[in-house]
């Protein structure tokens, strides 16, 4: 649940008169989820919510879409023509100096950087100074509660296993075919995942050679995807159980396939080691 006694309460030590959440087609997914906008609902107009430092929110919404910020506390007005747009954010946020939105200055933060340059201008030409809600972000988007860190823990247990399977497979492969392809191994993760339901949004990286030192390497097949003996390897991987509201784990490994670990990769390694 949207938790309005605790934002007001940041927006008081941080010294903020407000927080204005803004959205337009899915465009700002911090304000949809910090507000816990219900995922099977589309809006396709422009919405604002308003949160005072004290006193109730105030809402801002098309007038084909009233309904949309009906989850949460607070009055509402409609708008349909841009002016009453215009003419409704100033009415949100008269009075008020300093407000916090999805902005990062010079876009230094741009995870943080959701709301558009046009709509900061707008709220700015109420005479009120527009800083980062990055912050207020990390409060209440970026925290675990305790189920996802118990949900985190839980698939860090599938990671950590997928290593000591692919280890094996590419072992077993390597002694009895010569070699096996990047692909397959990437392939015997995802049905590791699917096993132990868990879900993830891109394949892991498996990346043998020189393929190891490109950064996002899209995990490839046939002769040169080859991982054989004397080859090092770096398996990327992430995923998180199948449940909602889970974060991921996420693990990336290097392995050598060979009896002996050849000094130039041990030396690099313990280099990294020691600076770590």
């Amino acid at each position: 649940m949207f938790d309005l006694p605790a934002v007001q309460s940041a927006l008081q030590t941080l010294n903020l008169d407000g927080w204005l959440l803004y959205d337009f087609r899915g465009l700002n997914v911090l304000a949809r989820r910090i507000l816990r906008f219900p995922e099977d609902l589309t809006a396709s107009r422009r919405w604002f919510y308003w949160i005072p430092a004290g006193g109730e929110p105030h809402k801002l919404l098309h007038r084909i879409e009233d309904n949309v910020l009906d989850h949460l506390p607070g009055d509402a007005a409609t708008y349909l023509r841009w002016e009453e747009l215009e003419a409704g954010v100033k009415q949100l946020v008269g009075g008020a100096t300093t407000i916090a939105m999805e902005y990062s200055p010079r876009n230094s933060n741009p995870y943080v950087s959701r709301v558009d340059g046009g709509t900061v201008e707008l709220v700015r030409s109420f005479g009120a100074e527009v800083v980062s809600s990055g912050d207020l972000v990390q409060m209440f988007e970026a925290a675990w509660d305790d189920e996802q860190w118990q949900m985190h823990l839980e698939a860090e247990k599938v990671t950590t296993s997928s290593f000591d399977l692919i280890w094996k497979v590419i072992a077993n492969a390597v002694r009895n075919a010569g070699g096996v392809e990047e692909i397959a191994i990437q392939a015997t993760i995802m049905r590791h995942f699917e096993t132990h339901n868990c879900t993830t949004y891109h394949p892991p990286i498996v990346a043998r050679a020189d393929h190891s030192g490109s950064p996002h390497y899209e995990t490839g097949q046939g002769a040169d995807c080859r991982i054989r003996e004397g080859d090092l390897v770096m398996i990327d991987r992430w995923c998180k159980l199948d449940r909602p509201r889970a974060v991921d784990s996420g693990l990336t490994r290097m392995g050598y396939v060979g009896e002996t670990v050849p000094e130039k990769y041990a030396t690099v390694f313990a280099v990294v080691a020691r600076a770590a």
